[in-house]
């Protein structure tokens, strides 16, 4: 099997190629934790880079993608429209803001991170983004069935992505398969590796798994997520965590443990649940 972190892509809905592997940057702190992180990650071949206005460290991933050495052209760039500025009505100010503390003039994916109060109005602000080119995709986070159904109600504009909660032990399958299904929404998994403080990669049969094909249990949970289709964005601020996650695209699950890793589910999230969110 050939492939690597450069050139497996997927063609998103309005036909813009997003790399199906990237970095995330959830709680990883601002300043030089984040720089050095999105840096080796350019360096290691990763071109997906997932930050966020909340996680406050926009400015360092703009600093680590200019240190880099990569061309800004070359990466694909998320962030994401925060609660407040959602219901604030703010998300133009609000790109324009993000925009700023990355050092961009334009990103590549921008999206409503939870569905609060005046989602409607942002995702039609974000519209006018978009005609503006200047986002080259839009999207939304953790939008249930339903949100969906109401966004397909009220816009013409398909949400390029849904990023939701996705793992072994909250495998989301119902909405991942409606995304992908019906809708021809991608899906990108963030906790992908069971969420911070979990066990996941400790349960002994992904150790088994492991062994048997000479990778770590994180590379296969990882394989698992590419080979569902899915876009997945570990974290890490660890040069050699950051370097084996992108080693994931020279081998193959069978169908066999495909079936045992999707069949460890619990429906545990590890975040907060979508429909009863309160920040």
């Amino acid at each position: 099997m050939t492939g690597n972190v450069t050139d497996t892509v997927i063609t998103l809905n309005n036909g813009v190629s997003i790399p199906q592997l990237g970095l995330g940057v959830f709680q990883t702190p601002d300043g030089e934790a984040t720089s050095q992180a999105v840096t080796w990650a350019l360096q290691a071949g990763y071109r997906h880079i997932d930050t966020a206005m909340i996680y406050g460290n926009e400015q360092s991933v703009g600093e680590g993608l200019r240190r880099s050495g990569v061309d800004r052209r070359d990466v694909f760039l998320t962030t994401k429209l925060w609660n407040d500025d959602i219901r604030a009505g703010r998300a133009k100010e609000a790109f324009k803001e993000s925009l700023d503390r990355l050092g961009v003039d334009y990103l590549d994916l921008y999206l409503i991170h939870w569905p609060a109060k005046g989602w409607q109005q942002a995702w039609e602000d974000m519209e006018e983004l978009y005609t503006q080119r200047r986002v080259r995709a839009i999207g939304v986070c953790n939008f249930q069935k339903h949100h969906l159904d109401e966004l397909h109600t009220i816009s013409g504009t398909k949400p390029a992505v849904d990023q939701i909660e996705s793992s072994p032990q909250f495998v989301n399958g119902d909405l991942v398969d409606y995304c992908h299904g019906t809708l021809r929404v991608d899906v990108e998994a963030y906790s992908p590796l069971g969420g911070t403080g979990g066990n996941l990669l400790a349960d002994p049969r992904l150790k088994t798994m492991a062994e048997r094909y000479d990778r770590s249990p994180a590379q296969i949970v990882l394989r698992w997520h590419l080979q569902r289709g899915v876009i997945v964005i570990p974290k890490s601020t660890h040069k050699e965590r950051i370097e084996q996650n992108a080693q994931v695209f020279d081998f193959e699950l069978s169908d066999e443990d495909m079936k045992a890793i999707t069949a460890m589910n619990r429906d545990e999230r590890t975040g907060a649940d979508p429909d009863n969110f309160d920040f």
